[in-house]
């Protein structure tokens, strides 16, 4: 029986893994353990409770404010000792963050085999985004298998050198994670937390995400701006905008959209409730990768609030649209969409570049056969 280990920690490799997870779970041949560092704590329980997903070993490694560095360290030392005890024979990671790297170099240091699901994203800038692009690269040189969503992303790999043989084109799992999500939504119909009215009343509506730490400071006043004055140009519009709760975050937007009539400026939500705004919405503005995955499965435009993207295949599928942190760009690109049906429906009409939905079936296949 081959022992399969999947270590996560945050709740968009939860979502991306939860669909591998139950998928390998129907093999007999698999031994399945789930290890959580819980890097994120509370965002990471909601959506393994929503789809009643239990670890077997919970590292619960988050502390507040805690440095990259700080973080990394602790990830070290307590995989070390999960993998002392665990033995698997292969461990699988998902995407970019903080986890994905240190559990890839502890699982090299014992001798286990690393699967990368996710793998081959790129944008070519050390620093952005910030630390996720070297947390990727770094996983690539250590990684023996490797799921790459699209072919984009192999050849990001081939280009690394990275042997062909190693490499498998699976679609992305957010999309089956999407599917699961969306039955779920239509079933339990989810409130969101922090409207007072449901999303029929509040409809048209953009939907607006944002975190990321290079749009710290300036980007994030700018990317205010713009929405403060499209509040104003389209009174018939809301705009719906659940706030990380980062500091750098929080401070520009009460500062800037506080008290804005359409405006509304809500906690973050567990994920059926965000899948729901981003059903109903009109067109969604994030800094999000998933969500540039995500949305286009939707029929919602999205544009994208980066300088660049590690998701090429969304802008030349026509998807999503980069703006980066250009006041005036926000305010031109949302202004075309909503002035101009055509525009909209070429958006809104363009075929998801990410996969069917197959993407956990593809690699539980794969997992059999290695």
């Amino acid at each position: 029986m081959k022992k399969i280990s999947i270590i996560f920690g945050t709740r968009p490799e939860a979502i991306k893994l939860i669909p591998v997870i139950l998928e390998l779970k129907k093999n007999k041949n698999f031994e399945i353990n789930i290890c959580v560092t819980a890097q994120h704590r509370e965002m990471l329980d909601q959506v393994l409770e929503i789809f009643n997903i239990k670890p077997d070993t919970d590292l619960d490694l988050m502390q507040p404010n805690q440095t990259l560095s700080t973080l990394t360290s602790r990830i070290i030392n307590a995989v070390d000792n999960y993998f002392s005890e665990y033995k698997p024979d292969i461990v699988l990671v998902q995407g970019d963050t903080t986890t994905v790297f240190a559990v890839s170099l502890v699982a090299f240091y014992h001798k286990v085999k690393v699967g990368h699901v996710e793998a081959g994203l790129r944008t070519g800038k050390k620093y952005s985004p910030f630390p996720e692009e070297i947390n990727r690269v770094l996983t690539s040189r250590i990684a023996d298998i490797h799921f790459a969503p699209t072919e984009i992303s192999k050849n990001n790999l081939l280009k690394e050198g990275i042997n062909s043989e190693k490499i498998f084109i699976t679609g992305n799992t957010v999309i089956d994670a999407l599917f699961l999500a969306k039955e779920k939504v239509l079933e339990l119909k989810p409130k969101v937390n922090g409207l007072q009215k449901n999303l029929e009343e509040i409809s048209p509506y953009i939907l607006i995400t944002g975190h990321r730490r290079e749009n710290f400071g300036e980007g994030f006043i700018n990317i205010c701006s713009a929405i403060s004055e499209l509040a104003l140009k389209y009174e018939n519009y809301n705009f719906i905008y659940p706030v990380h709760l980062n500091p750098n975050v929080q401070d520009p937007v009460n500062k800037l959209l506080a008290n804005k009539k359409n405006i509304f400026l809500i906690k973050p939500q567990t994920y059926l409730p965000f899948i729901s705004l981003m059903m109903n919405s009109k067109i969604i503005l994030t800094d999000s990768g998933g969500v540039q995955e995500e949305a286009p499965s939707l029929g919602k435009p999205v544009l994208v609030m980066r300088e660049n993207t590690e998701r090429p295949e969304a802008v030349t599928a026509g998807t999503v649209k980069l703006v980066g942190t250009d006041k005036q760009k926000i305010f031109n690109e949302v202004s075309k969409l909503l002035d101009n049906n055509l525009e909209y429906k070429k958006m809104a009409n363009a075929i998801n570049p990410y996969g069917d939905g197959l993407a956990s079936k593809r690699i539980s296949e794969i997992l059999s056969e290695i």
